[in-house]
């Protein structure tokens, strides 16, 4: 068992605001003289199961915490999907019915275990106490807040400046949010900065009704491969979790060295004194791309096995370090081949590897595309194709054409 003091190091790596060390210390005591485990909290709105690397800062703190010796408790909002959680919209979201908010639990609930460790992880769902309370309950609920206070909240705010309908239901959001602090007793609270309204709540909520109140740990927004905006599948930016190796290892190479410290901080579980190594090496001019390396060899090892990294190494040096073709490179399966490009297009765009028609022509006219290490050009439209060939798209896309059969 740890010390405090190094407790209180690892799970303050990467927080973004300064943490409430003296509450988390008589927390992490208690735990210390009694042998109970903290609570830690993580509320979840099935409403996006997608998970990239940016929702995995707060499952990696989690599973840090986790790993000294602490319980995770996973709220599947149920209950609070059914009214739409408008965090940072200028209209409420829409609310999801029974039907999907169980799949998509379910599918963020396959995810969430490639991160946390299952057997300190607990799933519940926050219908089972909010669903039960009577109408009386909610109204002294509701009468531990003020109207103000909810207008403090950044989109409510907002919303109301500009005119746009604010339903009395959405105001219960953060109190049903606060309410699951206040059943499940939990001591700590995660989520990004942009929970910070919901997850203070909780805080507001316990004191209010003679509970300890949670710690609340903010962590900070990821940005993406950009480098600018926010980690996002719709922005294009973003590493998936359950992304191949070699996808995921290729992307973090592609991360700005403005970011590699912080992806090490929010993307890893390195400790804080291998934190402040990787930061020396950089301030002494080691190079970068030496030190990405290792930061996505460490990435896609948290996500595949030493075998699949090995691999995923192997092709990267291969076709991004000599620039030849890596032997392990995907089908495309067809039952005739291709006569030419042209009509080749299709079946990528059907197959997923090329968004549009459009996409692919770009590529050709920008020398994007390569047929076995030979980079094409516009009139090389009507090429043959044979069995075996390997089509590269991009950077990073590979693809092998293989006639079935």
């Amino acid at each position: 068992m740890k010390s405090v003091e190094e407790q209180i190091r690892i799970i303050s790596k990467g927080v973004e605001f300064p943490l409430e060390e003296d509450a988390l210390r008589a927390k992490l005591e208690r735990w210390m003289d009694t042998g109970k485990p903290l609570k830690i909290k993580l509320g979840l709105d099935p409403s996006a199961p997608d998970i990239h690397l940016g929702h995995a800062v707060v499952l990696r703190k989690i599973r840090q915490i986790q790993d000294l010796g602490h319980e995770a408790i996973i709220v599947i909002g149920d209950f609070t999907g059914r009214i739409g959680d408008p965090t940072g919209k200028s209209k409420g979201r829409s609310a999801l019915s029974e039907e999907e908010v169980r799949e998509n639990a379910k599918t963020y609930t396959e995810q969430i275990l490639k991160v946390l460790d299952p057997q300190k992880t607990r799933m519940v769902f926050n219908s089972t106490w909010l669903a039960p309370l009577t109408f009386e309950e909610i109204l002294r609920l509701a009468s531990t807040t003020t109207v103000a206070r909810m207008m403090e909240r950044e989109d409510f705010k907002y919303r109301f400046q500009q005119g746009v309908p604010i339903g009395i239901h959405e105001f219960f959001y953060p109190l049903m949010q606060a309410y699951d602090s206040v059943v499940l007793e939990a001591d700590l609270e995660l989520g990004g900065t942009d929970q910070t309204f919901n997850i203070l709540m909780g805080r507001t909520l316990q004191k209010a009704l003679g509970k300890e109140p949670q710690v609340a740990l903010f962590m900070p927004i990821l940005e993406g491969l950009d480098g600018v905006a926010k980690m996002s599948k719709s922005m294009g930016n973003y590493i998936g979790i359950s992304e191949a190796p070699e996808v995921m290892f290729k992307k973090v190479m592609e991360v700005p060295d403005a970011l590699i410290l912080k992806y090490f901080a929010l993307a890893t579980d390195i400790h804080p004194d291998e934190l402040e190594r990787v930061k020396n090496e950089l301030e002494r001019g080691v190079n970068p791309r030496d030190v990405k390396y290792r930061l996505a060899t460490v990435i896609t090892g948290l996500y595949h096995t030493e075998e699949e990294v090995e691999k995923a190494m192997v092709f990267y040096d291969t076709a991004f370090g000599h620039k030849a073709i890596p032997q392990d490179v995907p089908e495309l399966l067809v039952d005739e081949l291709p006569q030419s490009l042209d009509s080749l297009v299709p079946l990528l765009k059907s197959e997923g590897w090329i968004s549009s028609k459009g996409e692919f022509f770009r590529l050709l006219r920008q020398g994007g595309v390569q047929l076995q290490g030979v980079k094409l050009r516009e009139e090389d439209r009507s090429i043959l194709l044979e069995d075996g060939d390997v089509l590269k798209l991009g950077k990073k896309t590979f693809v092998r054409m293989t006639q079935k059969g």
